[in-house]
């Protein structure tokens, strides 16, 4: 068969399902290209992350398509054979890191987030490490919320003898933390390692945050906490958050939700933290916010 792949989203961040069905189809025998507007294909797989994302308005020559994706739907799943195949890494040379998932589902039900619904309330390992790493000297994890998967501990250990540099690019839920799992992660390679503080109801995260720090050593440009704005919480509570990251040595990035409706000074706080040459030279957002109005 004739396979056309289209990542709707573009080609900004690489698209794991496509890498999957293109692996799977090419163990079959399937030639498996990018989807080209003049050629006729058997079947044309359309993946999207994003439900913002414009969809492809071109026709297309196919005699099947078919559309996955969160951008799409939440029910879609992939095959179980296909789920668990070696991504098929060529198709975006430009990216050098492994990319996959060691668990799936959080129980932590945000409303802000679709993982829950998406995937379940309990965390669970869907796969070992050697499923999707192949020796790259990154490994980009794009789990939920890693430890709260009851084997965690036991993939903790499987990242750090892989001796790459580790990413979890969802951040760590720091209340689930505990001296075993923290030792652990202390122990693996990283450029920064992320963390979530979502709410300001949330009292356990700041305090396990300032035991993590004392443990592991690390300093500030190693250590990185995602803080959820324009969400449930007003401009002083995402300042005190922020504030309080800085005391307890750690490098906030903001994150803003649902970006075009944000007030004007939300905008301003993102660029002020994310900026870290003015986040470092200029340590009141009253004073950058001043300069901006």
């Amino acid at each position: 068969m004739k396979i056309g792949l289209i990542d709707v989203d573009g080609h900004n961040f690489p698209n794991l399902p496509i890498m999957k069905l293109s692996a799977w189809h090419k163990s079959r025998g399937d030639t498996v290209e990018w989807w080209m507007a003049l050629n006729k294909y058997d079947i044309v797989y359309k993946s999207k992350v994003f439900d913002f994302a414009p969809d492809i308005n071109t026709v297309i020559q196919a005699d099947q398509i078919i559309e996955g994706g969160t951008g799409y739907n939440l029910k879609g799943k992939l095959p179980e054979e296909v789920e668990h195949i070696m991504p098929d890494y060529s198709l975006y040379p430009m990216y050098k890191e492994a990319y996959g998932f060691l668990t799936r589902g959080c129980p932590r039900n945000c409303g802000f987030c679709i993982v829950s619904e998406k995937e379940g309330l309990c965390s669970k390992q869907v796969a070992d490490l050697s499923e999707f790493w192949t020796g790259q000297k990154t490994i980009k994890l794009l789990d939920p919320n890693l430890l709260a998967c009851t084997e965690h501990e036991k993939l903790l250990k499987q990242l750090i003898n892989s001796r790459a540099k580790i990413d979890f690019t969802q951040g760590l839920d720091a209340r689930l933390l505990n001296p075993d799992n923290a030792k652990l992660i202390s122990e693996i390679k990283i450029n920064m390692l992320h963390f979530a503080w979502d709410s300001v109801e949330d009292n356990i995260t700041p305090y396990m945050l300032w035991h993590f720090k004392k443990l592991s050593g690390l300093n500030e440009r190693k250590l990185g906490v995602y803080v959820l704005t324009n969400y449930n919480s007003t401009l002083e509570e995402d300042l005190y958050r922020i504030y309080r990251l800085r005391e307890l040595g750690y490098d906030p990035y903001v994150m803003v939700y649902n970006k075009t409706e944000a007030p004007k000074q939300i905008r301003h706080l993102q660029r002020w933290v994310n900026n870290k040459w003015v986040w470092r030279t200029c340590e009141r957002f009253e004073d950058f916010n001043t300069k901006l109005a």
